[in-house]
């Protein structure tokens, strides 16, 4: 007679551990902490703005030379922390400071950062495009199964939640009488 050759069983692994440290899980960012990540950001320039516009007016506004010129300073700050919070901080770090706040980040789809050139491309074509198409463009992500908009999908960019390891307390092990 001839013994069978049985495959071996699998280990059993330690529940103790939901997932292992080395491994990095990615979930989709839902469509309103988008939205709130994105009204973050937009708060925060347009206080910017309305800041300066407040020191334009003390100055005298349109009708004197340092208002008009604090009207115009004020523009161009504007514009400065648009950039360096959609694009630099964005590129950089994966995370304006609205996704920041949220706890999302921008990634590329392969789960890298996104770096400066797409999210200028994402900050300067994909978000124009997106609101020329009447805001369906950012409404994309709420029905696309990935969850990308269409300045996601230009771009090769996902906007994710932040990984945060293994948040579950571990398990404790009963306690013997005796010893």
């Amino acid at each position: 007679m001839t013994p069978e050759i049985q495959p071996a069983k699998p280990a059993r692994r330690s529940t103790t551990y939901r997932s292992e440290p080395h491994v990095r899980v990615r979930y989709r960012a839902p469509f309103a902490l988008r939205c709130g990540a994105l009204l973050i950001d937009y708060i925060l320039l347009a206080l910017i703005l309305t800041l300066s516009i407040i020191v334009a007016r003390l100055m005298g506004g349109g009708a004197r030379m340092a208002g008009g010129t604090a009207e115009k300073i004020g523009l161009v700050i504007t514009a400065i922390g648009a950039l360096v919070d959609m694009v630099v901080l964005g590129g950089i770090y994966g995370q304006t400071v609205g996704k920041w706040t949220t706890g999302l980040r921008i990634e590329r789809t392969d789960g890298g950062p996104p770096g400066i050139v797409r999210t200028l491309l994402r900050t300067i074509v994909g978000y124009p495009l997106s609101l020329l198409m009447f805001g369906f463009g950012f409404l994309l992500a709420a029905i696309n199964p990935s969850g990308r908009a269409l300045h996601d999908l230009i771009s090769g960019t996902v906007v994710v939640r932040r990984y945060r390891p293994h948040l579950v307390a571990p398990t404790q092990r009963p306690r013997t009488q005796g010893a």
